[in-house]
């Protein structure tokens, strides 16, 4: 029987103007925090395709709720907006391409379903979820005990929070290890993230050291957050490991990684109490032992991050 494919991707008006191709893109209208830097463009997406040969696992499709094996489809919120979990390498009337993108395919092939994939902001998929507009979220969302409260979680690799400054800067030294570390300098990060909320909980840190706070500006995009950094308007940026990686990586990007500060587990979100997330953890665990899993993660460079199994709701990492 051969896979379903994946429904053309709904794009409301904010991801259509997002500028493609551009790493360090951002939009806005007379907002000095909001300036593109011209030339500074994405690699072309890998070329294989390990979601090809995905086909059904009719024990796993079972697992499905009886209205969505009729409906045969399933909503998802992507956040489409950070390499290597998701972005336009070709323009956003283009299909999106990403760890995230293939991964969920795959779990979609495995239980016989299309997805309805809608772009949307990063800080806009949590509350949705809860008003059930979809059915699941993508968008490296890591597990926190505050999460975990409203929301169910099936994982699917082990990312996390990392630093990155402008190429050439050795004020911070080669890691970030302590918060310390930040303070009397200005932090850039993305709204609704978990590093919004691990500086907020941790902001008396300087206090107690007797140094001045730290600063932090919120970014509703990653470009926008780049540009700053090179403009000077912030001093580091507070990012997904994986994505400061990739980033970094990319000559016009000019920035260099600070390593890893606090792993996390990231999954598929759900609303509390969804039926859904036994069939998506055995999907993922079916990836992981047939080859699909590894093959996805080499091809986006993160392999480091693979999990061993997946998990429904685990505890936040300390």
């Amino acid at each position: 029987m051969k896979p379903p494919a994946l429904r053309g991707s709904l794009r409301p008006a904010l991801a259509a103007a997002l500028a493609p191709l551009l790493l360090l893109t951002a939009c806005g209208s007379g907002d000095p925090d909001h300036i593109t830097a011209a030339g500074a463009q994405n690699s072309p997406a890998p070329t294989d395709d390990p979601v090809a040969d995905v086909r059904k696992v009719d024990s796993i499709a079972a697992l499905l709720p009886a209205d969505v094996r009729k409906s045969g489809t399933l909503r998802v919120g992507s956040s489409v907006a950070t390499p290597p979990a998701a972005y336009y390498p070709n323009g956003s009337d283009k299909r999106p391409e990403g760890q995230d993108i293939d991964i969920a395919d795959a779990v979609a092939r495995v239980l016989g379903v299309e997805l309805e994939r809608q772009d949307a902001s990063f800080e806009t998929i949590l509350p949705a979820l809860r008003s059930g507009k979809y059915d699941f979220g993508t968008g490296n969302f890591g597990v926190t005990t505050e999460r975990l409260k409203t929301l169910d979680f099936v994982t699917y690799i082990n990312d996390g929070q990392g630093f990155a400054v402008k190429e050439g800067d050795t004020s911070f030294g080669k890691k970030v290890t302590d918060l310390v570390q930040l303070c009397g300098r200005t932090v850039g990060i993305g709204a609704g993230t978990t590093f919004e909320a691990t500086l907020d909980a941790n902001k008396g840190v300087c206090e107690k050291a007797g140094k001045k706070p730290y600063d932090v500006k919120v970014y509703s995009e990653n470009g926008a957050t780049v540009t700053a950094l090179q403009q000077g308007r912030i001093d580091v940026i507070m990012s997904t490991i994986n994505g400061l990686r990739y980033q970094a990586s990319q000559p016009a990007a000019h920035t260099t990684f600070l390593g890893e500060f606090h792993r996390l587990d990231v999954g598929f979100t759900f609303k509390k109490g969804s039926p859904l997330t036994d069939a998506f953890q055995a999907a993922v665990n079916e990836l992981i032992k047939d080859g699909t899993y590894a093959r996805i993660l080499e091809k986006w460079g993160t392999s480091a991050s693979a999990i061993e199994a997946s998990r429904v709701n685990p505890p936040e990492h300390t």
